[in-house]
């Protein structure tokens, strides 16, 4: 089987729309999730998760690990349960082929190379201000229709994952300040955008500044 029909094979596992909405809720959630939560969030019953679940840890979408959900140790503590977060790998699909992460590589080495780190991050603030739906001023929904799966930490809102993240492993500081710099863009003078990393996701967070 070529790498594109595995593509295909795994993102067929998603033509289920119970399954798309049971991957999304796990994709975006901060921690591990179990099949009682997640059948509740996307409101069909445990057995009917359980079978969905599965089908995304076999096709390598999810991973699976198994802990007490109850945080009680010893006899009468119970067996652990199977819980669920998002896999690492990444799937894409383009028909026809296309290699627009051969051409990104390509330009992230060019402007790395050639020092040009301020002269990229003023374009991507702002190509966020300039963000058409930024103007809505729901930043929250804004950074789930660009990928970013924000969650709330506290006071801070967290961004489960990273669109830029094959990039930003080869050219961190290049693309993180990339990142940071649309992010910044995006937001309105009501935020803060920071680099502060979470564990598994994207390097930067915002929080509300003090008189927004």
């Amino acid at each position: 089987m070529t790498a594109e029909d595995s593509a295909f094979t795994v993102l067929g596992v998603l033509g289920d729309p119970v399954r798309r909405r049971l991957y999304r809720h796990v994709a975006a959630a901060p921690g591990e999730v179990g099949r009682d939560a997640a059948a509740e969030a996307v409101g069909v019953s445990r057995s009917l998760a359980a079978h969905h679940l599965d089908k995304l840890v076999d096709a390598g979408l999810l991973d699976v690990s198994f802990r007490r959900l109850s945080g009680k140790a010893g006899p009468g503590a119970g067996r652990p349960a199977k819980v669920y977060r998002r896999a690492d790998g990444e799937h894409t699909v383009s028909v026809p082929p296309r290699s627009y992460d051969a051409a990104g590589r390509l330009l992230a080495e060019v402007v790395d190379r050639a020092g040009l780190d301020r002269e990229l991050q003023a374009a991507a603030r702002a190509a966020g201000a300039a963000d058409p739906e930024a103007a809505a001023g729901d930043l929250e929904e804004l950074l789930k229709e660009r990928g970013y799966q924000p969650f709330w930490d506290g006071e801070t809102l967290r961004l489960r994952n990273c669109p830029f993240h094959t990039l930003a492993d080869e050219f961190p500081a290049l693309i993180c300040g990339m990142n940071l710099a649309l992010l910044d863009g995006m937001a309105d003078e009501g935020w803060n955008a920071a680099m502060d990393p979470c564990p598994g996701g994207c390097c930067v967070a915002l929080s509300k500044n003090n008189g927004g």
